[in-house]
């Protein structure tokens, strides 16, 4: 059941994913921006605005953000071919990893007031150009042993029949098929 609500089963081409951050990042920012001004015309004139205000509409927003963006991610990658049940704890994992490095080792981290290194930079940069530029993997497709030529799975199976015929073929797998 988790898998249909993050997004673990499902799929999202690159284009649609690119489509999709940007509006995510534009309802975050109004979101984002209507808590500030609620916050703002909510407070009494004369006094100090304070922080504690806006503290749970803010955590309420970043964990919708959170969702949105684990759920779009995972579906990217699931379209990209790797299964993100194991990519996305790898990723946090090396993120959090990272963490305790430059808390260990503050030499390395980028500044005093930094928690990270170059080595999360690196991933995080490498990952992001792969959501965004890694091509879409085929539904059914194992590749070939390195000694066969590539071929066609049509040419591999002999069907002759058309798309939506070996689509069928595929989902009903052997049901309704006659034993000789």
């Amino acid at each position: 059941m988790l898998g249909f609500i993050f997004g673990l089963n499902a799929r999202i081409g690159r284009l649609q994913y690119f489509l999709c951050t940007i509006g995510l990042a534009v309802a975050m920012t109004g979101i984002c921006f209507l808590i500030a001004l609620a916050a703002y015309h909510s407070h009494p004139r004369g006094t100090p605005l304070s922080l504690e205000v806006m503290m749970w509409p803010a955590i309420a927003a970043a964990t919708l953000f959170f969702v949105v963006s684990f759920t779009l991610q995972s579906m990217r990658f699931r379209d990209m071919g790797w299964d993100p049940v194991c990519v996305m704890p790898a990723w946090i994992a090396v993120l959090i990893i990272d963490m305790l490095i430059a808390k260990k080792f503050p030499g390395l981290a980028f500044g005093p007031h930094h928690y990270t290194t170059g080595i999360s930079a690196i991933v995080n940069l490498a990952l992001m150009l792969a959501l965004l530029f890694w091509p879409s993997a085929d539904y059914d497709y194992t590749p070939p042993p390195l000694g066969e030529p590539r071929r066609p799975d049509s040419a591999l199976r002999g069907d002759t029949g058309s798309v939506a015929t070996q689509r069928l073929a595929r989902a009903s797998g052997e049901f309704g098929r006659r034993g000789v």
